[in-house]
């Protein structure tokens, strides 16, 4: 999870680093980790397996992916990079209160605590952020992160729920809605030449993070993956010199201590993983 989180830390670099606008950007990056995603699976000889096993939680992780990578990556557009990192910390509540509703999973008091201070460290963000512009781009990464807590219920209900596969059809079903939602074409050849590195990064940090999510409770799974904020906002300030606004670091902070207090939870009693039927 920590790896996963540290790759998805430079989606903001990413995006921000080109002049492509946000569809567009979705769509090369979709391509990418599509092609790369396949030729995975294909080198392992499991291409059509992969595939035919996903069943309808693989079509639904995939459905779930592909709303959640629209969202994330939009975001970057409307606000600043350490917004939606720090926004991020959304998840753990989320997932937590998923988990205990539909898995019967009860969260850990270190787990409900850490997610608590993860909120109210969104609270003190959200205050911050000013115009409607960067509001809007607050909510996006906000319906990124229920995305995100939705699928990690999914793949922690159902473990053996594949993960590539869906991570390659997430990318699949991109390619057309935002093939017409903007040209992808008239992006720069330098700057589609960054958008296959970025498919390369999200296509693995997407299938390390599904893979954690198996062997990990929902609400401690989002919260190491809430790792992802220090790093995001690191990244930004050395490589786009944009800097967190004081209320982003005050509320950064609530995070990282949600983040140490909550991992150290456990369910207080284990999830019961609902039939097939």
């Amino acid at each position: 999870m920590l790896g996963s989180a540290f790759l998805f830390s430079t989606a903001g670099i990413f995006t921000k680093g080109v002049s492509a606008v946000a569809w567009q950007v979705i769509f090369w990056r979709a391509l990418f980790s599509a092609v790369l995603a396949s030729g995975a699976i294909a080198a392992r000889g499991r291409l059509g397996a992969e595939y035919l096993r996903m069943g309808w939680r693989g079509v639904m992780s995939a459905l779930i992916g592909a709303a959640g990578t629209v969202m994330f990556l939009s975001a970057f557009k409307h606000t600043s990079v350490a917004n939606v990192a720090m926004i991020y910390s959304a998840t753990p509540l989320m997932a937590a209160l998923l988990a205990w509703g539909f898995l019967r999973e009860v969260p850990g008091r270190n787990v409900i605590l850490g997610a608590l201070l993860g909120i109210g460290g969104i609270v003190v963000i959200v205050s911050g952020t000013p115009g409607q512009t960067h509001l809007f781009g607050d909510m996006l990464a906000f319906g990124m992160s229920l995305a995100l807590a939705l699928l990690f219920v999914l793949y922690r209900a159902w473990p053996d729920t594949p993960s590539a596969g869906p991570v390659a059809l997430s990318s699949v079903l991109l390619l057309p809605v935002s093939g017409m939602m903007a040209n992808p074409f008239a992006v720069p050849a330098a700057e589609i030449a960054i958008l296959a590195g970025f498919g390369l990064v999200f296509a693995l940090a997407s299938y390390w993070m599904l893979e954690g999510a198996k062997r990990l409770p929902s609400g401690q799974t989002a919260l190491l993956s809430t790792t992802e904020a220090p790093f995001a906002i690191v990244l930004a300030w050395l490589i786009l010199k944009e800097a967190p606004a004081v209320a982003t670091l005050i509320g950064g902070s609530l995070l990282l201590l949600g983040v140490v207090i909550g991992s150290l939870g456990k369910p207080r009693q284990p999830g019961k993983v609902p039939s097939s039927t």
